[in-house]
């Protein structure tokens, strides 16, 4: 159950009213006790806005999303997943920024004391165990989406199994010399897709050349963009000798790569990864990622959660899926 003021004075002993006169910003009160009581309130994860507004109790029908890159298309497709798990729902989905310039596990801590909603999906935010479990505290339904915990339920997909799939596959064709067309680094998907190109290509007695991932100059959007993808092939098809064939690690960033190769009548063989919409229609071979189910199947976990606390956690992982066209074929 959820702390209410009642434990918060219990625990702090003193009166109901001396804690209600701390979250009223009181000056009635001494310094010492205030500290005490509103280190015990974050410690219980209480937040004084819900008892204001009498929100301990009551279903907000309201969950919120919290995520890094509003604009990627990523998010566009799991956003679309879960607005339809809750469309006869009458629950309202709100969305907020984090910011990935700031400290991430304060912005989410700030939030969820706060209490605005029911639940809440964290989507590729990355948070450390011990942050995560720290989450625990506030006692509130917690969804994760591409990412997992043994602490909260969670839906995320096996990028490493995914971009040694596609490593694989062009080797097979007969390509030793494969370009890796990178996002930013410090990106958790970017490793682990670097993680499974590097282990297809060791598999295959392949030595890792790593002056062969590449990424744009442009770090918008951590690199995800056609722009980057655009930069990092003009790099590759400027190597000497050129590679034999690329791995793009966005579908969108390979439609940049796609105008560099046509610019230049360099035409590489490329396989990319998500499987967005367009890739059908520009013959892009690509990894299959099942966006638009890892946003409902976590929403549909997350509003379980919330009828249901006591239920054991959730663990799904995609398994990715290899979607040949033209690309390859080149």
């Amino acid at each position: 159950m959820a702390k209410t003021i009642y434990d918060i004075a219990q625990a702090a002993g003193v009166s109901i009213a001396t804690v209600s006169r701390v979250f009223n910003s009181s000056n009635s009160v001494k310094e010492s006790t205030r500290e005490k009581v509103l280190a015990l309130a974050d410690e219980m994860g209480y937040h004084p806005q819900a008892y204001a507004q009498g929100l301990a109790s009551k279903q907000k029908n309201s969950v919120m999303m919290l995520v890094p890159v509003m604009s990627n298309y990523f998010f566009t497709e799991i956003l679309k997943g879960a607005q339809d798990m809750l469309s006869d729902k009458n629950i309202e989905l709100n969305i907020l920024n984090i910011s990935q310039d700031k400290d991430v596990y304060t912005q989410v801590e700030q939030i969820i004391k706060r209490q605005w909603a029911d639940g809440y999906l964290l989507v590729s935010l990355h948070l450390q165990e011990e942050e995560l479990k720290k989450l625990k505290r506030f006692q509130v339904p917690i969804s994760l989406l591409d990412d997992f915990s043994p602490t909260f339920d969670s839906v995320s997909f096996d990028n490493k199994k995914g971009a040694y799939k596609a490593t694989e596959y062009l080797i097979q064709k007969g390509y030793r010399r494969i370009a890796f067309l990178s996002g930013q680094i410090s990106s958790f998907p970017v490793r682990d897709r670097i993680h499974g190109y590097r282990n297809a290509l060791e598999d295959h007695k392949i030595e890792f050349d790593e002056s062969l991932i590449i990424s744009g100059d442009s770090m918008d959007r951590d690199g995800f963009t056609e722009k980057a993808g655009y930069q990092a092939m003009n790099k590759v098809l400027n190597l000497s000798p050129v590679p034999d064939a690329c791995f793009s690690s966005s579908d969108i960033k390979a439609v940049g790569a796609l105008k560099s190769m046509k610019e230049h009548e360099k035409y590489l063989p490329m396989i990319s990864y998500d499987n967005l919409s367009i890739s059908e229609y520009i013959g892009l071979s690509t990894i299959h990622q099942p966006m638009y189910d890892m946003g409902y199947r976590a929403t549909k976990y997350l509003l379980s959660r919330i009828e249901n606390g006591k239920q054991l956690v959730y663990d799904y992982v995609h398994e990715p899926k290899l979607i040949i066209r033209s690309s390859s074929e080149v």
